[in-house]
Parts: C-alpha cells; structure tokens; sequence
C-alpha cells in the first residue's frame, strides 16, 4: 500500500485522562484539507518521538477529529506491519478471533489493562493528503492497535473496554 507524502510534522503535548475530548465522539474530517494532512503529520511526528509508542489519535492531542496514526513495525507481538500510517474516518468493516491482550496509552499513562479485541479486522478509512479510500485487512498486534486508536476517535478509552477494576494494573516502570 502506497501512502501519500505528508508535510513536515510538529511534536505535540500529549493529553491525559479524565480531559473531556477524550470522552467525546470526533468529527469525521476532509481527509484532502490541508490542515488534515498536517495534523497526520503532527501525530506521526509525536508518536516516533515518544517511547513504546505505537499509535496516537488526534483526541490525544487535544483534537476531537477522527486521524490517527499507527506504527507496530517493531513491535514483538506484530504479525502483519503496514510500516507507519495516518487514516481518517476509519470504520471497523469486519471483526473475528477475539482475544484478550494488556493494553497501554499515552493519555492514560499510569495504567494498563486486559482488553478482549478482534485479532483479526478488516478497516475502511481515507488517506490524510490524498483523500483515496483504502481497506487494511490485518491480524495480531496490528489488528489490536487499529482498534485501540479507532476508539479513540470515537470517545472511548481502553479503560472503556477492561472485564472490571480487576483487569485494571499500575504500569510496570523499567529503570
């Protein structure tokens, strides 16, 4: 899959839990806006900067858009890899083989969780830039960070989605 070029991206400050855009439900974009394929760029930009960091939402930084984008290249887990991308407007098209997996965010940066998700999923978004309509089928690692990063977009964290407070742990910190 070929993804458009996007401009030069910019860090931006990352926003935690309980700030209200991360509770709230993104507006679908223009993907072919300028200000679109930058804020592509920008989340692009944040994520490589940020360590452990394999997917950031537009909400994340203070946005209530639906962009996100994802990396899981060299994540252990990672089966299928679509290298570094930004979509908008994704939708969730077909969902199987659910399993449970630990979860982290940026935005929710002293917890993790166990979330029951598809391991394999079939997405329909547009390119930020081009505006062309894709469809990404992938599994594993890559399959749980769409997932992740769509609810995002759509107000819902992954604390939305734990069994209970007993599938809720204190992130480990390394030294």
């Amino acid at each position: 899959m070929n993804f458009p070029e996007l401009p030069e991206g910019r860090v931006l400050p990352v926003v935690t839990a309980p700030a209200t855009v991360l509770s709230t439900v993104g507006e679908e974009v223009d993907p072919t806006s300028p200000e679109v394929a930058q804020l592509a760029a920008d989340l692009i930009a944040t994520m490589q900067v940020s360590p452990g960091c394999v997917g950031l939402a537009a909400p994340q930084v203070g946005v209530g858009l639906q962009v996100f984008c994802v990396n899981v290249v060299d994540h252990p887990k990672a089966a299928t890899v679509h290298g570094t991308f930004a979509l908008c407007n994704a939708k969730i098209i077909e969902a199987s083989r659910w399993k449970a997996g630990r979860e982290g965010c940026m935005s929710v940066p002293d917890l993790t969780g166990d979330v029951k998700r598809a391991a394999r999923v079939v997405v329909e978004a547009v390119l930020p830039g081009s505006g062309e309509a894709v469809t990404i089928t992938t599994d594993a690692f890559e399959a749980r960070a769409l997932q992740h990063e769509i609810d995002h977009c759509t107000g819902k964290l992954f604390l939305d989605r734990v069994a209970g407070a007993h599938a809720i742990y204190q992130r480990k910190v390394y030294l």
